[in-house]
């Protein structure tokens, strides 16, 4: 008989495990909160050991196909150009591809026989309870089931490490950040669509990047601890007035003013997930829930592909799902330090402390052109 797993999760590294273990003859369940696929967001990096992977599957020429090629520039509080450049072309992402996160999402989606796997949208897991030889699930619709196995791949907010391993702040270092997303369609840049523009000062930085049809922007900004809830809607959009009312600088006004006025405003902080094991009895994580190394890195949707990969081959490898799940642990670990541990070099540029800090950060790109 097939061994039953459930994946809670239907991002990149969710799909990707599926993909796998549907492979290596599991049968598969995929949970996932929302009522479709989340497409939205901005583009995402693949890159390194993902590219392999995506080979692997069969999905790396779709991914080169819709990669998003594009041009971009740093801009002064009057708008004038201060640095120009094709981030594509740079020596250190020769080989990498940037795509839409929604692109690749459905291609992964796409790449899973959908009369193997079962897919449950607009459904959660409520209830985790372990046993030597299953794990009885709680749905927030239907009723409950038993698995061999389960897979946590629900983010950085992840519920299933909360049911199994304790308190999101256990495991989450703030990087003292805060970032803010929306449509901004009615924010006119000027610039051809192929162009994002970015705007830097101590502390703050805005986007504003355009790409198929919409135009997108993104506030971020540095900030201590706040007393904030992920769940609040409301309470988001009182801070950004705060932080950002009364600053005039470039098309921070349209940009504060498109996210007050927004249906759907993505606002989180940043941080990372920082785990001693992500694997407890029958149960494992991947992707964000387990290792988030924040949006700074431009790493996420990597290690989310490869981790899940080298969990699902670790399973396949050997029969016995403890000794998978330590293989996982000691040999995924270094890699996933590594890359976390290049967020402050990152943060240093994109949201620079001090005036000799925020003169580097131009220099930089200007050096490259």
């Amino acid at each position: 008989m097939k061994k039953q797993v459930l994946i809670s999760g239907a991002s990149f590294a969710g799909l990707t495990l599926a993909y796998w273990l549907n492979k290596f003859g599991y049968e598969v369940t995929v949970v996932e909160l929302g009522n479709d696929l989340r497409t939205g967001g901005s583009p995402i990096d693949v890159r390194g050991e993902a590219l392999d992977i995506a080979r692997e599957m069969g999905i790396y020429d779709q991914i080169k196909a819709n990669e998003f090629v594009h041009t971009d520039e740093i801009v002064d509080a009057k708008g004038e150009t201060l640095a120009h450049f094709a981030i594509n072309a740079l020596p250190e992402y020769l080989g990498d591809i940037e795509i839409h996160r929604g692109d690749l999402v459905e291609i992964i989606y796409h790449a899973i026989p959908k009369d193997e796997v079962h897919i449950m949208f607009g459904n959660s897991i409520t209830a985790l309870i372990q046993h030597d030889d299953y794990v009885k699930v709680s749905f927030e619709k239907g009723d409950d089931k038993i698995y061999d196995l389960v897979f946590g791949a629900d983010g950085t907010h992840s519920m299933v490490r909360k049911l199994i391993f304790g308190p999101e702040d256990d495991y989450k270092k703030f990087l003292g950040v805060y970032f803010a997303f929306a449509a901004a369609d009615h924010v006119q840049t000027g610039r051809s669509k192929s162009t994002g523009m970015v705007y830097r000062e101590l502390g703050k930085q805005a986007v504003i990047f355009q790409f198929k049809a919409a135009a997108n922007a993104i506030l971020i900004f540095r900030a201590p601890k706040l007393n904030w809830d992920y769940r609040d809607r409301d309470r988001p959009k009182q801070i950004l007035k705060d932080y950002f009312a009364g600053n005039e600088s470039w098309k921070l006004p349209e940009i504060l003013e498109a996210m007050l006025a927004a249906d759907e405003l993505y606002f989180d902080e940043a941080c990372q997930i920082k785990m001693p094991s992500w694997t407890k009895g029958r149960v494992g994580l991947i992707g964000d829930a387990a290792y988030a190394p924040s949006f700074f890195t431009g790493m996420g949707t990597s290690l989310a592909m490869q981790g899940a990969t080298i969990l699902a081959k670790e399973l396949h490898h050997h029969e016995d799902h403890q000794t998978a799940f330590e293989k996982y642990n000691e040999g995924f670990r270094s890699f996933v330090e590594s890359v976390q541990a290049g967020v402050d070099a990152s943060l240093k540029v994109q949201l620079p402390e001090t005036e000799e800090e925020l003169q580097a950060s131009f220099l930089a790109w200007k050096s490259d052109q």
